[in-house]
C-alpha cells in the first residue's frame, strides 16, 4: 500500500495533521448537493455554511428547491443555522447577480421568505474574495461531519457525472466529506470567521439582527477518531483582520501579524516530493511557482497530467496574463517539451453533432495514488497569497486511487482500475491527444478529455 508517507505535511498552518478520519469525495455537483443535502436532513443540532457565490436560480437535487428553501426547512426543525456571505460592494453594483452581498434586494428576498436564521455578511482585504465554500452539520456534536470543496451554487454545477451536453452548459467539480477530528478545524475556522465578520456591525451587516447573534465559542476538543484516515485542514487567510488567536485543539496561535498560506506551502511540498504521478484539476494554470515545479518535477521522471478549462474563462484568463512576465508565459508553453505532460480539458459531444466544452472548476490535486487535497484554492496566486481559502489534504491509498479511477472514469469512458497510476496517465495521454485530433476535425470524441496546447493557453 502506497499511502504517499514521503508527501510531507504543512507545519506552517493553524491546524495539525489529524489521524482517524474518513473522507468521501464527491464528484461533480448533483451527487455532491445530493449528500449534503441528506446530511442536512439528518442533522440534530446545527448547520453552519460559508458561501462565496449563489446563482439566484440555483436548485438542489431531487425537487429539494432552493439553498434558502433547504435552510429554512433545516430552521424550522428547530436547528441552528447560520451562513457566513462574501460581500464585495462594487461588485454588488455592478454585478448584482454575481453573489449574495446583502444588498437591499437580497434583504427583501429574505423578508419575504420570512427567513428566520442567521447570517452574516463578511468582506475581504480590498479585491480579495471570501472564496471558501464548507458545510459543518452539527458542529461538536457526535456524528459531526464537514464538507469542503469548490462547488459553487451556481446553475451549471447541478450536473450529474458523465455531464451530457445541455443548453446550459456544464461545469465540473468536487467536494470532499471528512468525519473525525479534523472535522472540528472546518469547525474552528467557521467560528473564526463568523465571530470577526468584517460587517458584523454594519446596520446592513447581520440577518435578521445583530443584537440576537451572540458570539460562537471555539471547540476546545476534537472529534473523536471514526477511520483511520489522516488529514489536514490548509487554509490560505489574511490574518491581520484577525483578533482572536484561539488555537484549534492541538493546533497553534495565529501569527496575528503574518498571514497562512499553507495550502500554497502544501501544493510545494507535494509537487517536490512526487515520484510517479502528479494528477491535477484546476481551472487555473496561473502560479510560476508552481509551473516552475512541474518541471523540476517532469525532468525526474513524473508523469503530469493537468486538467483545466477547454475554454478558460475570460476574466481568469485576463488575470493570469495581466502583468505576467514573458518569462512566465514561456515556461508554461515549455511545458509541452516534455514528454510525459498533458495539459487536458473536457468537451462532451452534441447530439446530433458538435461539442461542448465543460468549465473545470475543480481544485483538487493528486499525488502517486496516495495524498490528495480538495478544496476552493486554485492554481493561482490570488489563491495561495489574497482569497481566503480552505483545503483538505488526505494521505490513504485506498481513497486516492479510488478517486483517481472515478475520475479518470468519468474523463475517458475507461475504468483504470487494473492499471497502476503511471500506467493510467499514459492512457490519459493517449486518448486526449487522439480526440484533440477528433476535435480539430469535426468528429465525434471517445471519452471527454481532449489536449490542449500549453502555448496557445498562455497567448
Amino acid at each position: 500500500m502506497r499511502d504517499a508517507a514521503h508527501v510531507p505535511f504543512v507545519e506552517s498552518g493553524s491546524y495539525p495533521l489529524r489521524k482517524g478520519n474518513t473522507v468521501r469525495p464527491l464528484v461533480d455537483g448533483e451527487p455532491a448537493f445530493r449528500r449534503i443535502c441528506e446530511a442536512v436532513e439528518a442533522a440534530r443540532r446545527s448547520i453552519w455554511v460559508t458561501v462565496a457565490f449563489v446563482d439566484p436560480g440555483f436548485e438542489m437535487p431531487d425537487g429539494r428547491g432552493s439553498f434558502f428553501d433547504v435552510l429554512d426547512r433545516a430552521h424550522a426543525r428547530g436547528l441552528d443555522v447560520r451562513v457566513l456571505f462574501w460581500r464585495h460592494r462594487l461588485l454588488a453594483r455592478f454585478r448584482p447577480e454575481s453573489h449574495f452581498a446583502g444588498t437591499e434586494a437580497d434583504l427583501r428576498l429574505l423578508r419575504e421568505r420570512n427567513t428566520r436564521w442567521h447570517a452574516r455578511w463578511d468582506q475581504a482585504h480590498e479585491n480579495d474574495c471570501q472564496h471558501q465554500k464548507s458545510w459543518i452539520v452539527d458542529a461538536g456534536e457526535a456524528g459531526e461531519a464537514a464538507f469542503v470543496g469548490g462547488i459553487n451554487l451556481a446553475r451549471k454545477s447541478m450536473v450529474p457525472p458523465g455531464h451530457p451536453a445541455t443548453p446550459a452548459g456544464s461545469t465540473h467539480d468536487v467536494y470532499v466529506e471528512v468525519r473525525g477530528p479534523a472535522a472540528t478545524d472546518v469547525h474552528h475556522n467557521f467560528v473564526q470567521r463568523w465571530n470577526e465578520a468584517s460587517d458584523r456591525a454594519e446596520p446592513d451587516g447581520c440577518w435578521p439582527d445583530a443584537r440576537v447573534q451572540t458570539p460562537l465559542t471555539f471547540p476546545c476538543v476534537a472529534s473523536p477518531p471514526v477511520g483511520e484516515v489522516p488529514v489536514q485542514i490548509q487554509r490560505t487567510v489574511r490574518r491581520e483582520r484577525y483578533r482572536d488567536n484561539s488555537p484549534a485543539p492541538g493546533g497553534v496561535p495565529f501569527d496575528i501579524a503574518g498571514g497562512e498560506f499553507s495550502v500554497a506551502n502544501q501544493y510545494r511540498r507535494a509537487i517536490e516530493a512526487a515520484r510517479r504521478t502528479l494528477y491535477v484539476e484546476d481551472q487555473a494554470i496561473a502560479s510560476a511557482e508552481i509551473v516552475e515545479r512541474l518541471h523540476e518535477a517532469l525532468s525526474r521522471g513524473v508523469d503530469v497530467v493537468f486538467l483545466a478549462p477547454a475554454e478558460p474563462h475570460p476574466d481568469m484568463a485576463a488575470a493570469r496574463l495581466k502583468g505576467a512576465s514573458q518569462d512566465f508565459i514561456d515556461s508554461l508553453a515549455a511545458l509541452a517539451h516534455h514528454e510525459h505532460f498533458l495539459l487536458a480539458g473536457l468537451v462532451a459531444n452534441v447530439p446530433g453533432g458538435g461539442h461542448q466544452a465543460i468549465y473545470v472548476h475543480a481544485k483538487i490535486a493528486l499525488v502517486d495514488d496516495g495524498w490528495a487535497t480538495i478544496g476552493s484554492a486554485n492554481v493561482a496566486d490570488r489563491s495561495f497569497y489574497g482569497d481566503t481559502e480552505l483545503n483538505a489534504s488526505f494521505w490513504h491509498e485506498p481513497t486516492v486511487r479510488a478517486l483517481r479511477v472515478e475520475l479518470l472514469r468519468e474523463h475517458l469512458g475507461h475504468d483504470t482500475s487494473a492499471l497502476d497510476d503511471r500506467a493510467a496517465l499514459q492512457l490519459f495521454r493517449e486518448r486526449a491527444r487522439a480526440n484533440a485530433a477528433r476535435w480539430a476535425r469535426g468528429e465525434p470524441l471517445d471519452g471527454l478529455a481532449v489536449a490542449l496546447d500549453p502555448a496557445r493557453y498562455a497567448s
